[in-house]
């Protein structure tokens, strides 16, 4: 996918853990962070080591969402510099739920399908 499209990154608020979004408007379509996503679902001090072993672990078991994962520049919270980042599509987010144990899964997919009729 290039940038060429329009895409705009926006800022969404779950429990106060932002998720860094970009909006497709070829594909009409929500890609969100991987990691923020993580960070926002799991306890993990380092959600992009949580990542990265969950990225292992679907690889090894030769899950469909590893292939699903698109990389888009987006703006790092830290130093405010775009960066290659993982991202997924909603209906890859609500699999990525699924494989995280948290608490919070459920009001997450409720966030998503908001997120989607808005």
């Amino acid at each position: 996918m290039e940038n060429k499209n329009k895409l705009e990154t926006i800022s969404n608020l779950f429990e106060e853990s932002e998720i860094r979004s970009v909006w497709d408007s070829e594909k009409e379509e929500y890609y969100f962070s991987v990691v923020d996503v993580i960070g926002a679902l799991t306890n993990s001090n380092i959600p992009r080591n949580y990542w990265s072993d969950l990225k292992r672990k679907l690889k090894q078991e030769g899950s469909q969402l590893h292939e699903e994962i698109v990389q888009l520049k987006m703006k790092s919270p830290k130093d405010g510099k775009n960066y290659l980042t993982d991202v997924l599509d909603t209906k890859g987010v609500l699999r990525l739920i699924e494989s995280i144990p948290s608490p919070k899964a459920e009001p997450f997919k409720m966030w998503l399908a908001k997120m989607g009729n808005d």
